[in-house]
């Protein structure tokens, strides 16, 4: 199965400049934990309700805090003509739920998550990938 018919086709994308609490009450209203960042029509980062946590909040940022200084800039992604299965391989060694999905252009076109694996993909790949994803350590690790 390809990404495009696995996807969610509606992503709601928070800005550098927006504050962390617009991305907060952007991931409350659509029940997610992560937003793609965008800014003139490109992908430049991800902000997490655990980047949020970790990042801002235990560092003492107040509210108003720009999601930039709480993003990660390295945004990994995938095209929407890539093999499901060869994506949720590659989910479960970045140790990552979701993924942004970009078209050939690198224009953001819709997210891949494990949900969407699991319920349109048969699911097998969604429990290969959550074998890996669910290990200790990775890049998000925040254990010093």
């Amino acid at each position: 199965m390809r990404v495009s018919e696995a996807m969610t086709r509606e992503v709601r994308v928070a800005s550098p400049g927006q504050s962390i609490r617009d991305a907060a009450l952007m991931m409350l209203e659509i029940d997610a934990g992560s937003l793609p960042v965008g800014e003139n029509d490109r992908l430049v980062g991800m902000i997490t309700d655990r980047d949020i946590a970790v990042r801002a909040v235990a560092n003492g940022k107040d509210p108003m805090t720009p999601v930039r200084e709480a993003m990660s800039l390295e945004v990994k992604y995938c095209f929407d003509d890539e093999d499901t299965e060869e994506v949720a391989r590659n989910m479960g060694d970045l140790q990552v739920r979701r993924l942004p999905v970009v078209n050939r252009e690198k224009r953001l076109v819709g997210i891949l998550s494990l949900g969407d694996l699991a319920t349109k993909d048969g699911g097998r790949n969604a429990g290969d990938a959550l074998a890996n994803i669910a290990q200790p350590g990775g890049d998000h690790t925040q254990t010093v």
